[in-house]
């Protein structure tokens, strides 16, 4: 059986999650998706929940599952998995809301290495919704807020009705140059464009971005990694680089796998283990690896530099 895909909906307080995940719920698209709600004195989706019910997972008007978060994420996940094993659930995705306070990092963890959970689950999406009135203040003034922007697949900026995005969505793209942006009007984007993002996600130029703390840089190679010496990067990177390695997203050309490209990614010092596509989403068969991170941009030269020599210690070995 396939991993369902996994979807993080996050953003600050009051920048929209809600509104942007009930009109979401209401397309038929996304008839069949469990949604967990990590609420921490939020109103959440209680507008939306059939009031009869107080199960913990209860059914909304779109005919999606809503679970409320009262203990811990896998757990709650797990639970929804078993009800559909059984028989007792049918949806084809999960998305979860975390509360506007949430660091996203240890959800992402979690949700990608518990053993209870990570083998029937793949990661989708990262989406986070931001402020266009009250953005700049909060980036200025949350740490939480900016490691939020900078984890993101798709950036959505919500209440453009009350001031210019512009100006936001300059300061955002210098965060996170990677993360498509999209304005919602009163509430509403197209869920075509937010899910299955891992396919979609652009690289950022070869200049390094800098804002907030946050440097974004693309690794490249144009002949095929051996996939040892991806395993050894990556543990590497794991070891050494784990604090400052905010995410880290790629398609990577495989020796060993030619035509199907390991999709990679990681938090921090967890990643999980890679996932193999059935073909490139594109016409560039590249290796592309992007680094979300906080210090490390000294260090993109040397990051570099390892991925060719560790491939060519490998194939030393190999031919040896």
């Amino acid at each position: 059986m396939s991993a369902l895909p996994v979807s993080v909906v996050t953003g600050f307080l009051g920048s929209g999650k809600t509104t942007l995940l009930s009109r979401l719920l209401r397309d038929p698209a996304l008839a069949r998706t469990a949604v967990i709600v990590n609420e921490f004195g939020e109103v959440g989706l209680d507008h939306l929940l059939l009031e009869a019910s107080d199960e913990e997972v209860v059914l909304l008007e779109g005919g999606c599952l809503c679970c409320k978060v009262r203990g811990d994420l896998v757990r709650t996940a797990g639970e929804l998995l078993a009800r559909r094993a059984r028989g007792a659930a049918a949806f084809d995705r999960i998305v979860v809301e975390t509360t506007g306070l949430a660091d996203p990092a240890p959800i992402l963890q979690a949700l990608m290495t518990d053993r209870e959970i990570a083998d029937a689950l793949r990661l989708e999406a990262v989406i986070a919704t931001v402020d266009c009135a009250a953005g700049d203040a909060t980036l200025d003034a949350h740490p939480a807020s900016v490691k939020q922007v900078a984890l993101a697949d798709r950036l959505i900026l919500t209440k453009a009705d009350l001031a210019d995005p512009r100006a936001l969505a300059e300061r955002l793209r210098r965060i996170n140059p990677s993360a498509p942006q999209l304005v919602a009007r009163h509430g509403a984007v197209d869920g075509g464009l937010l899910f299955d993002s891992v396919h979609q996600r652009s690289a950022p130029d070869e200049s390094h971005a800098h804002s907030d703390g946050v440097t974004t840089f693309c690794l490249r190679r144009s002949e095929p990694l051996h996939g040892a010496t991806l395993a050894l990067f990556l543990q590497v990177l794991a070891e050494h680089c784990g604090a400052k390695l905010l995410r880290l997203k790629g398609l990577v050309d495989v020796v060993e796998s030619p035509g199907r490209p390991a999709l990679i990614h990681g938090v921090q010092h967890v990643f999980h283990p890679p996932a193999w596509l059935d073909a490139w989403p594109d016409g560039d068969r590249t290796t592309r690896i992007v680094v979300i991170s906080r210090g490390l941009e000294v260090e993109a030269g040397w990051l570099q530099d390892l991925l060719e020599v560790l491939d060519e210690e490998v194939k030393a070995c190999s031919s040896s």
